[in-house]
């Protein structure tokens, strides 16, 4: 097997300290030499580690992707001088079972990765990008709290057989804080308390009666206050976070406003597609290698001829969350071809499926654009219509003769 890296090294990672296995190819019939040491791992340890690295004259760093304990390490010699550092998905350096120690890991990944060039580097984007990932993904985390804080609140209000939810579509919006906000103080009337209801919830005052007719005690109001307080928190805690993404952004704000012409995605969505992708398609040669990055098209298991499963990767799960909500709300436009794509693949191949495609779709839509510049021109929702007329005549007879009518066309004058 031919040798890549004469001289080549890689970290087994963990929480305290890293196995380092410096790996120099013999010559002629000799075997290589390896040799194993143990570094811990603290930013002293780690710049000892680097000169280390500089005198053994290596070229070439591997590394696994374990958790966060990773990044310590990468970031301190990513700019070694005439070293190429890789980090590596765990499971495409996954050692042989039975053999399964901190050593024979970075020994396995050495011969592997580092001296024979068998896996793939995993995509790290600049310190910019990096900074700007740490914001996006600190909110969606919030968001998800946020979230659960506000059904831990409807849990409550269930044990209080409080039905608010049944008859409100936001329990924490303006009408239903105001209510809340009453109960917990003194006020218990259910006629009372729906009176406080505003706008289009005024109409359903009797619903709002009736739901709010309950066992509420001075126990719940107390839990229902600490779940209102943490609520603000983490809101307080996403708009902090929203301006300072709007800050951090700038640099990328052409590649952001860009895709935010594509029906289904907003600011929001065009802000966490920019730090996942770092806003450089360069890096994916073609749209086909974005969508498999990011998990979103089908996967391949074929043994004896027969294909055992489709499902698709695992892939960015921030990137394939962002993309899904930008598929539904796509799907939901009817005057797009987005949405107009959607709804004939749900047909034939079901809704899940058919949203997968509608994330494939935006993906590759997005590769493009970010390499022509062009802002987005939607075919629109009579596309399928428009190249194929003869099947969709043949279609919209079949189904009319299907209901019993006799079908006679007359072409238009």
């Amino acid at each position: 097997m031919d040798v890549i890296h004469p001289r080549c090294a890689d970290l087994d990672i963990s929480k305290k300290d890293a196995k380092v296995c410096v790996r120099v190819a013999g010559s002629g019939r000799r075997r290589a030499a390896e040799t194993v040491t143990t570094w811990g791992s603290t930013s002293n340890r780690i710049l000892a580690l680097r000169e280390h690295l500089a005198a053994q004259q290596v070229t070439c760093v591997v590394m696994e992707a374990t958790g966060g304990y990773w990044k310590p390490f990468y970031y301190l010699l990513e700019d070694l001088e005439g070293v190429e550092v890789m980090l590596v998905n765990a499971r495409e350096a996954k050692n042989l079972p039975g053999r399964k120690t901190d050593v024979a890991d970075a020994t396995w990944l050495a011969q592997l990765g580092g001296a024979h060039g068998l896996v793939r580097a995993s995509f790290v984007p600049q310190a910019p990008i990096r900074e700007l990932r740490d914001l996006t993904r600190t909110r969606t985390a919030i968001t998800r709290e946020r979230s659960r804080e506000v059904r831990r609140l409807e849990k409550l209000l269930e044990d209080a057989g409080i039905k608010l939810s049944s008859v409100a579509t936001e329990i924490v919006g303006v009408s239903g804080r105001a209510t809340l906000h009453a109960m917990t103080e003194v006020e218990r009337d259910p006629a009372v308390l729906a009176d406080l209801a505003q706008k289009r919830l005024r109409t359903k005052t009797p619903q709002l009666i009736e739901a709010l007719t309950g066992r509420f005690t001075d126990h719940h109001a107390f839990l229902v206050r600490m779940h209102l307080c943490l609520i603000d928190q983490h809101t307080a805690a996403i708009e902090e976070l929203s301006k300072r993404i709007e800050m951090v952004i700038e640099p990328f704000r052409g590649f952001c406003d860009l895709i935010s012409s594509i029906p289904g995605i907003g600011a929001t969505t065009a802000q966490v597609i920019t730090a996942e992708t770092g806003a450089d398609m360069t890096r994916f040669p073609t749209a086909g290698h974005l969508a498999s990055w990011a998990g979103v098209c089908p996967g391949h298991h074929e043994s004896s001829g027969r294909t055992k499963s489709t499902h698709t990767r695992p892939g960015n799960p921030y990137l394939k969350a962002v993309l899904g909500t930008a598929a539904m709300n796509a799907a939901r436009n009817k005057d797009s071809y987005l949405g107009a794509r959607y709804r004939r693949l749900a047909a034939r191949r079901g809704k899940g499926k058919a949203l997968v495609a509608t994330q494939r779709t935006i993906l590759v839509t997005i590769w493009h654009m970010a390499h022509t510049g062009a802002l987005y021109d939607d075919l629109g929702a009579d596309y399928y219509s428009r190249i194929q007329p003869t099947r969709t005549k043949r279609r919209a007879i079949r189904q009319l003769q299907d209901l019993g009518y006799t079908v006679t066309l007359q072409p238009a004058s």
